[in-house]
């Protein structure tokens, strides 16, 4: 699974500013495949590693320049019995699987790992901190898994606040049967802000299919992809003194691009140090300035789902269906 680097896929460049984002000359890499379905990547800096899901396998996987692609956490999003469990945790599954694993991912500021699960429903930790000298244990802890008594649809990805709060998306792709909504128990998709003390709101019903999450490097807004092809926009919310999110504005709208036949939707992103979203959507991974203008795309030759900053931050790594690929850039992730 583990390959030497190899080029694949393109740049396009729509506009010059882009060049100051990514060099003329880069280029996008292949150095991971075989997975049925890779998501929710996450750099962990104290392990100095990408931690990234394959949602059908159950798995956490573990990629680093020195170690290569290892297997790092088994169960990673559903723990119980039964059918969705059987045999299948890190084992390549049938095409008819349901997507039982984690996805998204994120590390808190106690250096724990927290998890979007789909199988088991629910935003859950590793009940210890990470360490970069052995495997975690699959012992789980969890943050939220009902909003008013009802059970989450299947938690999708999240994004944590300097307050220790961590808001996530809950659309229905997780469920049993490839995502069947008809034993639901909430029958909207969802966004959410978990608070410190364990309380759990709803902050918006206003996307149709959220996925994607993340804050702008200054937290003073919330970013939510929306992915339906009828409606592929990302919504831009100011989040209020108290957590609660203003009304959505518009960031960009990616309805030209799904009419050009490309292929993808909003999905996983993640803000650069100067407002930059770096988001997956039609065609590969968008590259959008703060003011809304696409700038180029990072094209992978193959659907992305997420993507994530690592080593110093400025190697954007991709998710890409069956493929971990990477690009060098010029600018740096928030936060780094």
């Amino acid at each position: 699974m583990g390959v030497a680097p190899r080029p694949v896929g393109k740049i396009e460049r729509l506009d010059p500013q882009l060049d100051q984002i990514i060099r003329p000359d880069a280029q996008v890499e292949l150095i991971a495949e075989g997975f049925a379905w890779s998501e929710g990547p996450v750099w962990w800096r104290e392990g100095r590693r990408l931690l990234f899901s394959d949602i059908p396998r159950n798995t956490v996987f573990e990629w680093s320049e020195e170690g290569g692609l290892k297997e790092f956490l088994i169960p990673s999003g559903y723990t119980g019995g039964g059918p969705r469990q059987g045999a299948l945790h890190g084992k390549q599954p049938p095409a008819e699987v349901d997507e039982q694993g984690s996805n998204g991912l994120a590390i808190d500021d106690e250096g724990r790992l927290v998890l979007c699960q789909h199988g088991d429903r629910r935003v859950a930790r590793l009940a210890q901190r990470l360490r970069p000298d052995r495997r975690p244990e699959a012992k789980f802890e969890t943050v939220a898994d009902r909003w008013e008594g009802k059970r989450f649809n299947s938690p999708n990805d999240l994004a944590i606040h300097p307050s220790g709060a961590i808001y996530f998306t809950d659309p229905p792709y997780g469920l049993e049967k490839g995502g069947d909504t008809s034993a639901r128990d909430i029958d909207f998709n969802g966004v959410y802000r978990a608070a410190p003390d364990g309380s759990v709101t709803l902050v918006t019903r206003a996307m149709t299919k959220p996925n994607g999450i993340a804050f702008t490097p200054d937290f003073k807004t919330l970013v939510v992809g929306q992915s339906d092809n009828e409606a592929p926009v990302w919504r831009a919310f100011e989040v209020q003194q108290d957590g609660s999110l203003g009304e959505p504005r518009v960031l960009f709208d990616a309805a030209h691009l799904v009419e050009r036949g490309l292929a993808g939707s909003p999905d996983g992103f993640k803000f650069d140090q100067r407002g930059n979203l770096l988001t997956t959507g039609p065609g590969g991974v968008l590259v959008i300035s703060p003011e809304g203008q696409h700038l180029g795309t990072i094209s992978t030759g193959q659907l992305v789902a997420n993507c994530a900053f690592g080593d110093d931050g400025s190697t954007l790594y991709m998710t890409s269906n069956m493929t971990l690929c990477r690009v060098k850039l010029k600018t740096r992730g928030a936060g780094f």
